[in-house]
């Protein structure tokens, strides 16, 4: 950033002018402002009225204080890093400006007067009671989960669904026990008396649309590419799924699973053609991610997932939470709901922590579709999957299952595997060229895990890496391929 462009840009979401004869209480506001929202850069020494360069070298008591300003009237202190940029000032003598640069901040910070700011647009707006708790719950520091349900109580538990999991984590005491001993889920307040948390209610409540009316998910199928209403109205299918969070995740995708277009012919080589509108599993993973991460303490909408003809939109109550930004959302984890994030890791809808969007957009990259795109309208983060482009024309499975082979274990074809490899068995029986037994092992890997290394096929299989190259390019061109480039694609079985 040179002189110039410090005079000449725009203050904004990332940056600010100050004068040297700011006071530092006041100083502290758009330093709590930008740590609280997605951080920036404040230039001290040019007037922000007049964008006259002041300097800051001819008054060093006045530097010096606002140098501790980030630390003295920031609670908690503000990790702001300083530096200094050489100019010539309003007078035409030699000077310095200083540049603060204030980190987005996984904390919430205030001034000394317990004032919250957030930077919105060119302004540090000051948030009031319930924007502070959002922001709180948005960055971690409570659990909008954890809290109690006014009027719940363990009558409104479906202790049946609790003796399920309690089995699934091999917890041998009763469900009530479970439920009391483990993630706060029935808890004593200070009272005395006797609480159910809101993560307990969505994940074992008998009916928790009693206490949450809106936490529920709606599917929306639209005509065409647009959203219209009134006389022009294009909804053609309008579908609730309400229930506990394990029950609306396994209902919607069965339902878009019916919404999602596959379409078959006969191909140029003779042999039918499947392409699907949407893989399966970012189907799977973005309905778990709206309904895991979303902010249940935003009560007045559901999440809705709006089908068009070139798109599926999932729109989620709630910013995106922690540290996360469409920047950084491949490779970073912030639970908004860890209690609820690692019921569902059990229910094996979440593989590992953070896994999922990297994988959502390597099969997107690898199969030639546009990226995910991410806006924020208000308080309803919308996530955009744009319709999913095939690459080949020979009928294929995309192995978008999510499971995965244990390295440990023989392998076990699963149902969707055992399909195919029976099909190619019958294709090289009746061309007189029989598949190897380790040929099928890998093949069966492959579908089960498209991304699957060389290294672990070979321990899966109890063979070594060369042989398992060696097979996978005899079959190459023949029965499998690989999509997109080395690193980031996958394999793909011909049939």
């Amino acid at each position: 950033m040179t002189i110039e462009e410090i005079l000449t840009q725009k203050e904004g979401q990332s940056f600010d002018r100050k004068s040297i004869q700011i006071a530092p209480k006041a100083l502290a506001i758009p330093i709590v402002a930008f740590a609280n929202a997605d951080g920036g850069v404040i230039a001290i020494g040019i007037s922000d009225k007049t964008r006259k360069i002041e300097g800051v070298d001819q008054d060093t008591e006045k530097l010096n204080e606002l140098l501790r300003v980030p630390f003295d009237f920031c609670i908690p202190s503000v990790a702001v890093k300083f530096s200094y940029m050489d100019c010539t000032d309003k007078k035409g003598n030699a000077n310095r400006i200083l540049l603060m640069h204030i980190p987005a901040s996984s904390n919430l910070h205030t001034n000394q007067a317990d004032e919250a700011y957030m930077r919105v647009g060119d302004k540090s707006r000051k948030l009031s009671f319930e924007e502070r708790l959002q922001l709180m719950y948005d960055k971690g520091e409570r659990y909008f989960e954890d809290t109690a349900v006014y009027g719940a109580t363990v009558n409104d538990i479906d202790m049946e669904a609790v003796a399920d999991y309690a089995q699934l984590v091999e917890y041998r005491k009763t469900p009530l026990e479970y439920l009391r001993e483990n993630n706060g889920f029935v808890f004593t307040d200070k009272h005395g008396e006797e609480q159910v948390s809101t993560s307990c209610i969505l994940l074992f409540g008998k009916n928790p649309q009693r206490f949450f009316p809106r936490a529920r998910t709606r599917f929306i199928r639209y005509d065409g590419i647009d959203e219209r209403v009134g006389a022009e109205m294009n909804v053609i299918k309008d579908v609730t799924f309400e229930g506990t969070i394990l029950n609306q995740i396994k209902c919607t995708v069965a339902y878009l699973e019916t919404q999602v277009a596959e379409h078959t012919f006969l191909g140029k080589s003779g042999m039918f053609v499947t392409r699907r509108a949407y893989p399966e599993f970012v189907i799977q993973e973005m309905t778990v991610n709206a309904v895991c991460h979303r902010a249940y303490n935003i009560k007045g909408t559901e999440i809705q997932i709006k089908m068009f003809d070139d798109r599926i939109v999932f729109e989620s109550p709630g910013r995106m939470p922690g540290m996360v930004r469409p920047s950084n959302i491949r490779y970073t984890h912030f639970s908004r709901n860890p209690k609820i994030a690692a019921f569902l890791k059990v229910h094996h809808y979440v593989k590992e922590y953070g896994e999922g969007v990297d994988r959502m957009l390597r099969e997107l990259e690898a199969n030639g579709t546009s990226p995910l795109s991410f806006h924020l309208d208000d308080f309803i983060m919308k996530i955009t999957v744009p319709r999913f482009i095939e690459v080949t024309e020979n009928a294929t499975v995309n192995a978008t299952v999510n499971a995965t082979v244990n390295n440990n274990a023989p392998v076990n074809a699963t149902e969707k595997s055992m399909g195919l490899i029976e099909k190619l068995i019958e294709l090289t029986t009746s061309n007189g060229k029989k598949l190897s037994k380790n040929q099928i092992g890998i093949l069966t890997l492959m579908i089960d895990d498209p991304y699957t290394t060389k290294k672990e096929m070979a321990k899966a299989l109890g063979i070594n890496e060369t042989t398992v190259w060696r097979n996978i390019e005899a079959m190459r061109g023949k029965y499998l391929r690989r999509v997109g480039s080395d690193k980031n694609g996958f394999g793909e079985i011909i049939v």
